[in-house]
């Protein structure tokens, strides 16, 4: 893999990056707020790898020339020695083994495949990851409220849901049944990428739709439930919510929830 070849997979790695960054798929790996960096990560590698380009293309351009002068400023008895010691030295010239290409194959995988976010799979075997906050913050006084799972979780549990009253609140979430086939519902929360991702969960109760899917995606309306259980995986706190509608919605276009550590 010579200089040129480096050049142009900078430029599909910086290619590839512009295209995640520019379209939704980049929600599938890191949070939302870390698309400028990825835009202009993009950006950098795409002029590293033009001025590589334009470097080697202009170094081939000096050696030709020097080459050219340097034969003719040799007499014939010269070059034929010359001749002999280049042939050398190019038998000799390292070559970088041909797998390194194989290099190029994780950006096709990411331009031409977007992995699924993590789903009802991850979230059973994982315990739920709420944290308590350092403050939350006030609450809009639109009644019903749309209220992130992540920030309904934390505030039934760690405010006593004080701050929710008898609001008609509304959620969206994935469903996830944990092994009694009881119905949590779930949001995969972030700190920086898709890695380090965890699920919170709620668990319902009230009017539920008979029948579930795991990895349906619901907008549940109700209420707040003092209610609580305990997750089985790692015994932390899983708050209920009170159910008075349940309907399917698509998955949203950022299906992680980042207001985990705002």
């Amino acid at each position: 893999m010579n200089r040129q070849a480096q050049a142009a997979v900078l430029f599909l790695v910086g290619a590839a990056l512009l295209h995640a960054g520019f379209t939704n798929l980049y929600l599938r790996y890191v949070k939302a707020g870390l698309q400028p960096l990825l835009l202009l990560s993009g950006a950098v590698l795409i002029v590293a790898a033009l001025a590589t380009a334009w470097y080697e293309w202009r170094r081939a351009r000096m050696e030709k020339a020097h080459a050219e002068a340097h034969a003719e400023a040799h007499a014939e008895a010269h070059t034929e020695t010359e001749t002999h010691e280049d042939a050398a030295h190019e038998g000799h010239v390292h070559r970088e083994p041909r797998i390194a290409w194989l290099l190029v194959l994780p950006l096709f995988a990411l331009i031409l495949v977007a992995p699924p976010a993590l789903g009802s799979y991850s979230a059973v075997r994982t315990g739920t990851a709420i944290q308590q906050p350092y403050g939350l913050s006030k609450l809009p006084a639109s009644n019903p409220l749309t209220i992130g799972l992540v920030d309904y979780a934390t505030r039934a549990v760690y405010d006593h849901g004080h701050s929710l009253g008898t609001r008609q609140l509304k959620v969206t979430g994935f469903i996830a049944l944990d092994k009694s086939g009881s119905p949590y519902l779930v949001r995969m929360a972030l700190n920086c990428c898709a890695a380090d991702a965890q699920p919170v969960k709620i668990a319902l109760t009230g009017k539920i739709p008979p029948v579930l899917q795991p990895d349906t995606w619901l907008e549940v309306t109700g209420t707040y439930s003092a209610k609580q259980t305990k997750d089985p995986i790692n015994n932390r706190p899983i708050p209920y919510f009170q159910v008075t509608l349940a309907k399917p919605v698509p998955t949203p276009k950022d299906p992680y929830d980042e207001s985990w550590n705002q």
